[in-house]
């Protein structure tokens, strides 16, 4: 125990990138005693225990949750509603319960109902990630200056969002409230519509009958290249989001198609104007993000390049992202 820890034993239902990454991040910063995980397959039980990421892994949901102040549920949102119901009858009174699923709306439906009065209910979204996933993909900078979203329903004690709160950020986050609604609708545009534009260029290049694959591989330029690594994400999960936050995404993805159709028609009509300005406006936004620390300000979106020597830009394009 040291001054930092904020809970005695902290429970994980799954551990995979983002399971694992808290795993780590938590024993590092000393903000749990000890950690008790869990896994559906045998085999990444295992290799959570080869990697020594937590004190105890054991067989089963409910052993896992058992004597936790803090339990958080790691897994695809589709999955929450019966582990909810699974781990209910075991939970201690006074635990916090938690998830850090991309979807809260149907989080808070799907496992409220199944979640004791005597424990706390706080849903969490950490907005951080990569195209990787399993235990070994997890590392404790995940979270570094990135956003942790709480989506307390009504009627939660504030003290435990507090806590939760504290919690993440000792593991580097930014932290935020919200309503689940306003979260479903702002992630719907920031990350849900992107990853479907991003598999369906994708799926689109590759059933294109007159350009081979290893011409789609070999020159890929930088703005498809992005979008591979976005469409790289575990396909399970997304599944479920989409499913899961499907009104929300109905509707940025109608405002999409109409702006779709507002370019087209630029591009028909040979409307530059129309055209830079919306490169302008949209450029603006990149850089909001870059300034905010939210992404690098590198050349090349920070990707290295080994065996090339770096030669600062010009000052007046060191902004430019390409």
């Amino acid at each position: 125990m040291t001054s930092k820890t904020l809970f005695n034993r902290m429970a994980l239902i799954g551990v995979g990138l983002i399971g694992s990454s808290i795993a780590r991040a938590a024993k590092l910063q000393g903000a749990v005693g000890s950690i008790v995980a869990t896994a559906r397959s045998p085999e990444t039980r295992r290799r959570v225990a080869e990697l020594g990421i937590a004190d105890q892994v054991v067989e089963s949901n409910a052993a896992a949750v058992e004597g936790a102040d803090l339990v958080i549920v790691c897994i695809p949102v589709g999955a929450c509603g019966p582990v909810a119901q699974e781990i209910g009858p075991y939970l201690a009174p006074g635990a916090i319960v938690s998830d850090v699923g991309s979807v809260k709306g149907s989080v808070v439906r799907d496992m409220s109902p199944h979640l004791p009065s005597n424990v706390h209910f706080v849903p969490a979204h950490p907005v951080a990630g990569t195209e990787y996933s399993g235990p070994d993909a997890g590392f404790a900078e995940l979270f570094v200056n990135r956003w942790c979203i709480l989506t307390p329903p009504e009627g939660t004690d504030p003290s435990a969002t507090e806590k939760l709160a504290a919690f993440w950020s000792l593991l580097g986050a930014n932290v935020e409230t919200m309503s689940p609604e306003h979260h479903d609708l702002v992630l719907a545009v920031t990350s849900h519509l992107p990853h479907l534009i991003a598999y369906t260029i994708v799926g689109t290049a590759d059933e294109l009958q007159n350009v081979t694959r290893s011409e789609v591989l070999k020159f890929s330029a930088g703005g498809f290249r992005d979008f591979t690594r976005i469409a790289a994400s575990d396909p399970t999960m997304w599944r479920d989001i989409f499913v899961a936050n499907k009104d929300a995404v109905l509707e940025m993805l109608g405002r999409f198609n109409e702006d779709i159709s507002a370019l087209t028609r630029a591009i028909r009509n040979g409307d530059g104007n129309t055209l830079f300005e919306h490169f302008t406006r949209t450029r603006a936004i990149r850089r909001g993000i870059v300034q905010i620390g939210q992404d690098s300000p590198a050349p090349d979106f920070g990707r290295p390049h080994p065996g090339l020597p770096h030669t600062p830009l010009p000052k007046p394009y060191a902004a430019d992202e390409g």
